[in-house]
């Protein structure tokens, strides 16, 4: 019989040499000053208008650099003056959540929509999202990989709705989807606005900016190897993604997941959660990795985006979920947003199936 066996995709250890916490404070400086620079490009794109391309760049490339520096705190804190580090990470944690919200409402709408589309056939009106334009078609419906079937094999259709049913409620659920979703993006933009003119917010811009010229390292740092606290991060991922239920992921039928997802509960899944934290300490191990080398690891990019897939797909399912609980709403609205969470849910176990293909080998025995 097949067994599955936890084993990386390929050597995930640092570069071979030493690299010190002179390293460590270079690629502080080097985000400090990329956040610096996107700072001034949001100012000068003036950041009121919400569909403006150059402010949301602008926001894009101030997460990047708040996101690696959070990461360095964290990973290499025993080589920072510790005062410091506690207390400037959750400043950067309340940034970059702020800063990410109105992407993330905008995203979601457009993935929720096009999924609508997809599955009812029915054309919507076009519609601007921010910089982006909603389709008014799509192609027919795509095939998802069934977890546990050969990669080499055609996985076969999703299950398929019935579209007449279906095609009555999707305007109707695309438009109090459209209504509740941009109303949260629109808050999202005030409240980001806010935080970037808040006191708050020039405290940690002047502690970034102190960085991009001073980095607080204790007195040791300068001789200290960099790659046993990379290692750690790594440890931490390979143990927390020997925890997830691949098994489960492994299967084409999750009864859990359909048992939890016809459940009236609003909250959250309850497999998401561990999936959600490799994801996280995805991305604190290949920050790690650049401050050791700037060399890209295609593995682990790869599979975090499949994590990404993964984070993206489970939120908008709750999206839907939380829609078709709106009083009041007709009942052809409703099963489309049904129809509509339960896809989200299949693309939430394709994501995971993706991300076992990257992460596993299979054996045979006998």
């Amino acid at each position: 019989m097949a067994q599955q066996h936890l084993e990386p995709t390929g050597p995930l250890t640092g570069p071979v040499g030493t690299v010190t916490g002179d390293a460590l404070a270079g690629y502080l400086r080097s985000q400090a000053t990329e956040f610096l620079r996107a700072l001034r490009q949001h100012r000068e794109s003036g950041g009121a208008a919400a569909g403006a391309e150059d402010p949301a760049d602008a926001a894009r490339a101030l997460r990047r650099s708040v996101r690696r520096i959070s990461a360095s705190l964290h990973t290499f804190r025993p080589l920072l003056d510790a005062d410091w580090s506690e207390s400037l990470r959750p400043e950067l944690a309340w940034l970059s959540g702020t800063l990410g919200m109105e992407h993330a409402y905008e995203s979601r709408l457009e993935r929720l929509l096009l999924a609508l589309h997809r599955l009812s056939g029915a054309v919507f009106p076009a519609q601007g999202v921010g910089p982006t334009t909603r389709p008014a078609q799509v192609a027919a419906p795509t095939t998802r990989p069934t977890a546990g079937a050969d990669p080499g094999a055609d996985p076969g259709p999703a299950p398929a709705p019935d579209r007449g049913n279906l095609t009555v409620g999707a305007a109707k659920a695309g438009a109090l989807l459209d209504r509740q979703l941009t109303l949260a993006r629109t808050r999202a933009h005030s409240t980001a606005l806010q935080a970037l003119g808040s006191s708050r917010f020039h405290a940690v811009a002047d502690t970034i900016a102190l960085l991009a010229s001073e980095v607080p390292l204790v007195k040791t740092a300068a001789g200290t190897d960099l790659h046993p606290l990379a290692a750690a991060a790594q440890e931490r991922l390979e143990d927390a993604v020997t925890a997830l239920p691949l098994v489960t992921a492994g299967h084409p039928y999750n009864a859990e997941a359909l048992i939890h997802g016809l459940s009236p509960d609003p909250s959250p899944h309850p497999q998401d959660a561990p999936w959600h934290q490799v994801r996280l300490l995805l991305r604190l191990h290949r920050y790690a990795r650049e401050v050791l080398s700037p060399a890209v690891d295609v593995r682990l990019l790869t599979a975090g985006q499949c994590l990404d897939r993964h984070r993206d797909a489970s939120e908008a399912a709750a999206a839907a979920a939380s829609a078709a609980r709106t009083p009041r709403i007709a009942p052809a609205t409703a099963y489309a947003l049904g129809v509509l969470h339960a896809d989200q849910r299949h693309e939430v176990e394709a994501a995971r199936f993706a991300f076992q293909q990257c992460w596993l080998k299979e054996a045979v025995s006998t």
